[in-house]
């Protein structure tokens, strides 16, 4: 009673951490009981922390003990599987190499216990308190859609896509993909002889890229994220039409990569991981008819014309802000 009252009387500092491809963005929100006081973002040109980015968040967590650091996890080994059983778990990642948490007693997201070591080494001077999963941001982003839809969910990022396949809330498929290294477009195009064999009713399950990490002792006290199914309902919702945007910024400028557009490749990644969901007879494979996309970035209209004229599918795109969706995430693990 005592600590609710002392800390009361103090402010909260949330900083979050984004790491880009050639750039870190550090959004902060200072909050009292009442609310958002204020809110702050900057973009420092590294992607590691270098003395600029600390003063500025250490400028903040000085005013107020009770200040929380959050970054998104940037691990290419982290992934989710469809089971929330310890015994099942170890079918799908090395649980001695893997840090593993339950979300909302259905599924489960891991990365590796190196990558949240280096997060703490790298991070030893401002302190990190929690590491998100971008899996858990996507399913926190869609939770409206994803209890009551077949379809495939994506975060697109600067330089991740993550990808999942729920029906009515049974994870399906789940990648975490690094577009630095999907850059020869011949290695995603999907055959479409071989697409016509396709067959829909295959065995259950969920394969994961092989991990490579290392054994390695206790890697810290970075803290649980188990409370993440107690999230709360959207507030002040937006009407579905409003928040699906049906079409894009014709005007938003077209990024280039080894010769085509990045919003080309990010539609390879995607035609290619839905072909993998149809074809490898591990997962439970359902037809998709529609794709929700969670845009940090500003994709160009090209990815949902591509994947509504090329693969003939439902294509909705909701903006997000991903500094800020990491906080929210923060706040909800505090209640």
């Amino acid at each position: 009673m005592l600590g609710k009252i002392f800390e009361s009387l103090y402010l909260k500092v949330f900083v979050n951490i984004v790491v880009l491809r050639s750039k870190s963005i550090v959004y902060i929100e200072t909050v009292n009981k009442n609310g958002v006081v204020d809110s702050v973002e900057e973009s420092f040109n590294t992607t590691s922390l270098n003395d600029s980015m600390s003063e500025f968040i250490l400028a903040y967590t000085s005013e107020t003990p009770f200040n929380y650091i959050s970054i998104l996890d940037k691990s290419l080994s982290q992934g989710a599987i469809p089971t929330c059983s310890t015994k099942d778990i170890a079918t799908y990642c090395d649980t001695i190499s893997s840090k593993y948490l339950c979300y909302g007693d259905k599924w489960s997201f891991y990365t590796s216990k190196l990558g949240i070591h280096s997060i703490e080494k790298e991070y030893s001077k401002t302190g990190v308190d929690f590491v998100f999963s971008s899996f858990v941001v996507l399913a926190r982003f869609f939770r409206d859609k994803i209890d009551s839809n077949v379809a495939m969910f994506i975060l697109v990022e600067d330089n991740f896509v993550t990808l999942s396949v729920f029906d009515n809330s049974l994870l399906l498929y789940a990648k975490h993909l690094d577009m630095e290294h999907y850059k020869d477009s011949n290695d995603l195009l999907m055959d479409d002889d071989e697409l016509d064999e396709i067959e829909l009713d295959v065995e259950d399950g969920i394969d994961l890229d092989d991990m490579e990490v290392e054994d390695l002792d206790d890697f810290g006290n970075i803290e649980d994220l188990d409370s993440l199914e107690d999230l709360d309902e959207f507030s002040d919702a937006k009407d579905i039409d409003e928040e699906f945007q049906e079409s894009l910024d014709i005007s938003q400028p077209v990024k280039e990569v080894d010769g085509f557009n990045e919003d080309y490749q990010r539609y390879l990644l995607i035609q290619s991981s839905i072909n993998d969901f149809y074809k490898n007879s591990k997962y439970k494979s359902q037809f998709i008819e529609s794709i929700y996309i969670a845009d940090s970035i500003g994709v160009s209209s090209d990815l949902k014309r591509y994947l509504e004229e090329e693969m003939f599918l439902n294509v909705y795109i909701r903006s997000m802000d991903l500094g800020a969706e990491i906080c929210e995430l923060a706040k909800a693990e505090l209640k």
